[in-house]
């Protein structure tokens, strides 16, 4: 499993937060923080979109550190990522990823 794959799915090489904190771009930031802010109908500033991926050391947003369910649940259960989980199939937490982005299910079913 390639250590850029959240335990989601999503491939966090790709993620905007990633890409703006490796590029310490600050438009790319705050164009983050005020999708994010939309997506989540809660307020994100650019200065909390620092993240280098979800499963390796480094730092991460406060939503995939600390309010991530499906980060945590993956954690609690110490799974590389959702793809251990014989739950897969009918959990509602990972259910809002893989039901909207093939790539993150394939990438689960490595």
């Amino acid at each position: 499993m390639k250590k850029f794959i959240a335990y989601c799915g999503l491939d966090c090489e790709k993620c905007e937060a990633r890409l703006a904190t490796i590029n310490n771009d600050n438009d790319l930031r705050k164009k983050v923080a005020d999708k994010w802010s939309k997506l989540n109908n809660i307020t994100i500033t650019s200065e909390m979109i620092n993240c280098e991926g979800c499963r390796i050391d480094g730092t991460k947003t406060v939503f995939c550190d600390k309010f991530c369910q499906i980060r945590q649940c993956a954690l609690s259960k110490k799974y590389e990522t959702c793809g251990e989980c014989s739950e897969i199939k009918t959990c509602k937490k990972v259910a809002m990823v893989i039901e909207n982005n093939a790539e993150a299910l394939k990438n689960l079913e490595k």
